[in-house]
């Protein structure tokens, strides 16, 4: 259950960076609704990760964590923000996942 609680809270992650991209790109009351999305996301982010944190190591699950934001926040670039998907930064988003899959495999 914690892993699960680990996936949703990365997942979280990605959304709170992903509404900042928004937020860049908006004006108005549309913007601070991102930044509100944002708050809500990073909170519930936060709230995740500490419960998670409770049964998992700290130092997997904080990798777990972050991994999950990176590529995530990068697959959220190429396909919402259109940012190039190079050959490299797929090559080291692979390398990356593999990681996070490693990760997960060793730890007890």
């Amino acid at each position: 259950m914690n892993w699960i609680l680990l996936i949703i809270a990365g997942l979280f992650e990605v959304a709170f960076a992903a509404c900042l991209g928004k937020a860049k790109e908006t004006t108005g009351i549309e913007t601070t609704y991102w930044y509100i999305g944002f708050l809500v996301c990073l909170t519930m982010s936060m709230l995740l990760l500490v419960k998670a944190t409770e049964e998992l190591p700290i130092g997997t699950a904080y990798a777990v964590w972050t991994g999950i934001g990176a590529v995530g926040t990068v697959l959220v670039g190429i396909f919402i923000f259109k940012e190039p998907a190079t050959f490299w930064r797929l090559f080291f988003i692979s390398t990356l996942i593999i990681s996070i899959v490693g990760l997960k495999v060793v730890s007890h």
